[in-house]
């Protein structure tokens, strides 16, 4: 599904560290496309968002997942591992960002079926130019599936 100019894409971000929210807030901000960005501060918050549960029950299934790996009640790890095991969520793109530049990190994400493995660059700059190629990329260029 490519998204029309004026049709905001919905993005949950699952990150526990406030710092990075509002790093991201700022980039997503300078990147300057339509978008409604969710937070989701870790796995166990992550999951009730996709799935509907409690609070998050009237919640709008995100176009795309930005996934932290390392996070506090439930890692990114295992959320990739419940998103792709549901019928439900396993198509939803899910674009792993995080700090850990380990080739462990790397391999286990792919091979728990991540579709995308970024590694956050530390200065604004850059990390703006990697949300603009995800817009690019994800959200113009990629084929997204239907609900």
């Amino acid at each position: 599904m490519n998204h029309i100019q004026d049709e905001p894409v919905d993005i949950l971000l699952v990150e526990d560290n406030i710092g990075d929210v509002r790093l991201t807030q700022e980039a997503f901000k300078e990147a300057r496309f339509n978008y409604n960005l969710h937070i989701a501060r870790d796995g166990i918050e992550a999951l009730s968002y996709l799935r509907k549960q409690g609070k998050y029950k009237d919640a709008i299934r995100p176009d795309i997942v930005l996934l932290d790996l390392n996070m506090p009640k439930k890692d990114g790890r295992q959320v990739l591992i419940e998103i792709k095991a549901d019928d439900t969520l396993k198509r939803l793109p899910v674009i792993v960002l995080t700090t850990s530049e380990t080739t462990e990190d790397i391999i286990r994400s792919y091979n728990l079926h991540a579709n995308c493995y970024i590694t956050k660059p530390l200065k604004i700059n850059h990390f703006i130019g990697v949300i603009q190629t995800i817009d690019e990329f994800w959200l113009k260029i990629a084929r997204l599936p239907q609900e």
